[in-house]
């Protein structure tokens, strides 16, 4: 069955941050709090994925689906986005609704994951550098702030590193779309930048 799915990054006020935490907190932390959760990120830690493109050469299928589950959006974050869990409640008018382009990194892809494909690309050291779970997060303005540089160590590659994060990116663009491995970094300095707090939500689309 296909699905269209996207990830995105918005900067918010403070205030904005904090109208925004009664509705998302709470499900992104229960999507943490998921009993497979810990087990699946244990497991990629210890034992990284190969090249994406051997992935199916390979007697690693088990660990690949573990790690797609991880990394997909999870089901109560889900359930908030679209109006299930809430239906007072919608992301797209109540968090990426009247966004700057430079106040907001979104990137849609059908039949694809946006935070597994980035998470692979850097590999679960530079992952676990980035706040939140597997891609959600509510950030205050001075907690951007304070995970500035972390989220730099996580996204500034040299050459070499960029051209491996790169091969392991199977995301298509479209031209002129920016990549998992630019956006986030733009958003986060820009808000870091502008004392802007940052909302990150992967979700499905349909």
């Amino acid at each position: 069955m296909g699905f269209t799915s996207a990830w995105a990054i918005t900067g918010h006020t403070e205030e904005g941050i904090a109208n925004l935490a009664p509705r998302l907190l709470a499900a992104m932390q229960a999507d943490r709090n998921h009993p497979e959760a810990e087990r699946r990120w244990t497991e990629w830690e210890e034992a990284p994925l190969p090249d994406h493109r051997t992935w199916y050469d390979t007697d690693r299928r088990a660990a690949v689906d573990s790690f797609l589950e991880l990394t997909a959006p999870g089901a109560h974050v889900d359930a908030m986005c679209d109006g299930r869990a809430d239906p007072s409640f919608y992301v797209v008018d109540d968090v990426w609704d009247g966004q700057s382009e430079d106040s907001m990194f979104i990137t849609v892809h059908r039949k694809e994951y946006a935070v597994s494909s980035l998470f692979h690309a850097l590999g679960p050291t530079r992952a676990g550098l980035l706040p939140g779970w597997c891609g959600t997060f509510l950030l205050t303005p001075a907690q951007v702030a304070e995970s500035l540089p972390r989220i730099e160590r996580a996204l500034a590659f040299a050459p070499a590193e960029r051209s491996e994060a790169e091969s392991q990116d199977w995301l298509d663009y479209a031209d002129g779309e920016e990549s998992v491995l630019d956006g986030p970094l733009r958003v986060w300095r820009t808000a870091a930048h502008r004392g802007l707090g940052l909302c990150g939500v992967s979700t499905h689309l349909t």
